[in-house]
């Protein structure tokens, strides 16, 4: 605006039948009209087909959430300067601050919807590419929270700027407050124990918890409640923040999805107990939906006899499952030459790192490690900005990617989606749940590389992050070899009727098919079971 008032200024006699003033505030007035005519282009189109040329949509959106309360900032902001020019008082000044006001106003919405349609929505995909629970759960309360507060602190001020007196008022809300404060504590209660929840987080969005016996889904941890979705009543249940900090919480997710089952069943007492044990743990490894050897998955897989037939435009669940383990083995075979590579670049640092690493050294170190980066399928991208040069990990491209592990366990999840028992909601909770998996997996990769390049001065320190990286690979990510997931069968009791074996073993993921895989596959077992001791006559009810 300061040109459109020099411009005015320059203008002696110009509207001399005008007073001065009134010029002034004709000029700033068609000044500020033609230089929001020039923005509305400049935000509306130009910009806007700049944006849509990026590949990140950041700007583009924070463009649509801003252009119109710019225009209108602008253009409150260009009445204001006008309506200075007249020095007036009465409706002058009240039509000014008015306009202050809503100046404040269009502010605050422009804030508030830069907050949620922008901050918020990267938050939460920066929150999917990492391991920690609290930003899922913290990350919803700011959405609803920063908004209702932005707007009650621009409404406040908006009120002072048309003159009203804000002073009793907070006095009386002070008041207030302390009387509603006693009156809703178990309220006050419950939103500090969903800020310890916060904290001290024990499960995130989508985990399955034990709860009173009956197991449930966290949908949803709000100020004051936390919303359940009960998978046996198919029902929401919202329980006080303060009842569930209280309880004690079996989260059934966590470490990992995989969910242990038991069942017990009877042999004659006259049967062979080592060839009953066999043919338990064939009937489970048979199974492929359970954890067990993978080679001996495929082995057994074809001795199932319980399902029917593939349906018109689907695999068979025998196939799918083939076709899945057979993924699988590729998956495990990449995970531990990795493990190996990593283990003998840990030997190599440590054989090294005596008296400090010096500069060839480190190329080595590099080196080593960059062969687990193409194992893994990432590769280095180096930047120039200036002098200055930056290196990060990225995706390797097709054809490369296929043969590496993200390759592998992509066309492993997408083997695993022709399952002919899932649902149409596992479609997105398998790739989001790996995808995610693979986005903390790239990283780490790339926080480890960083050290590598630029150990500074934990250049002694390289052999254990990299040991760290090893047992999260092993933890979180996927293990290579599951031993102790084997299926276990065990002889309990020996009677004169018969003996009692006990079959334990685990389902690949409990989240699947509406939470009702593990049902399903512990009754499809069982039934095996029955058949085939009944086929071996030793079945004792």
């Amino acid at each position: 605006m300061v040109p459109i008032l020099s411009f005015a200024t320059a203008l002696p006699g110009f509207l001399p039948s005008l007073p001065n003033n009134f010029a002034f505030f004709l000029i700033v007035l068609i000044g500020g009209g033609i230089v929001a005519f020039v923005l509305y282009i400049l935000l509306f189109y130009v910009l806007r087909a700049l944006f849509r040329q990026m590949e990140n949509d950041a700007a583009l959106v924070s463009l649509s959430v801003s252009r119109g309360p710019v225009l209108v900032i602008f253009i409150l902001l260009s009445l204001k300067i006008a309506f200075e020019q007249l020095s007036g008082e009465g409706i002058l000044g009240w039509l000014e601050k008015t306009i202050d006001g809503f100046l404040i106003l269009c502010v605050t919405h422009w804030i508030s919807q830069l907050f949620t349609q922008v901050v918020v929505y990267y938050l939460k995909a920066y929150a999917r590419k990492t391991e920690a629970v609290w930003d899922d759960v913290l990350i919803p309360i700011l959405d609803r929270t920063i908004p209702v507060l932005a707007y009650l602190l621009g409404f406040s001020l908006f009120l002072q700027t048309l003159g009203v007196d804000l002073t009793g008022i907070g006095l009386a809300v002070g008041s207030i407050t302390v009387v509603i404060g006693l009156a809703v504590k178990d309220i006050l209660a419950n939103f500090f124990s969903g800020l310890v929840l916060l904290v001290d987080t024990p499960f995130q969005f989508g985990d399955v918890i034990s709860a009173n016996g009956s197991l449930a889904v966290i949908k949803n941890i709000g100020i004051r409640v936390t919303k359940l979705y009960m998978i046996d009543t198919h029902c929401e249940v919202y329980v006080p923040n303060s009842s569930l900090g209280n309880q004690d919480i079996i989260n059934l997710s966590r470490p990992t999805p995989h969910y242990a089952y038991s069942i017990k069943i009877g042999v004659r007492v006259d049967a062979d107990p080592v060839a009953a044990t066999k043919i338990l743990k064939e009937i489970v490894l048979g199974h492929p939906d359970t954890l067990g050897t993978l080679e001996e998955k495929l082995q057994f897989l074809d001795k199932f006899y319980v399902w029917d037939e593939a349906q018109p435009g689907k695999l068979s669940k025998k196939e799918a499952g083939r076709i899945r383990v057979l993924a699988e083995i590729d998956v495990n075979k990449q995970l531990q030459k990795i493990e190996e590579e990593v283990e003998d670049l840990v030997n190599k640092i440590k054989s090294l790192e005596r008296g400090g690493l010096d500069l060839d050294e480190l190329k080595v170190v590099l080196k080593e490690y960059l062969d687990v980066v193409n194992l893994v399928g990432l590769r280095v991208v180096t930047e120039r900005k200036g002098k200055r040069v930056r290196s990060r990990l990225e995706e390797q491209q097709e054809p490369a990617l296929k043969t590496s592990l993200i390759g592998l366990i992509r066309t492993w999840y997408e083997a695993w989606l022709k399952d002919p028992d899932l649902v149409a909601e596992d479609r997105l909770i398998l790739p989001e749940e790996w995808e995610q998996k693979i986005e903390v997996l790239k990283t780490k990769m790339n926080k480890l590389y960083q050290k590598m390049a630029n150990p500074g001065g934990d250049e002694t320190r390289l052999d254990d992050y990299a040991v760290k990286f090893v047992e999260w690979l092993r933890e979180n990510f996927k293990e290579s070899k599951n031993a102790w997931k084997e299926p276990k069968v065990r002889l309990d009791n020996i009677t004169g009727g018969g003996m009692e074996f006990t079959v334990k073993y685990y389902v690949d993921n409990i989240k699947l098919e509406h939470w009702e895989r593990g049902y399903r596959v512990n009754n499809e077992v069982r039934r095996e079971m029955i058949r085939r001791l009944r086929q071996a006559y030793i079945y004792n009810s």
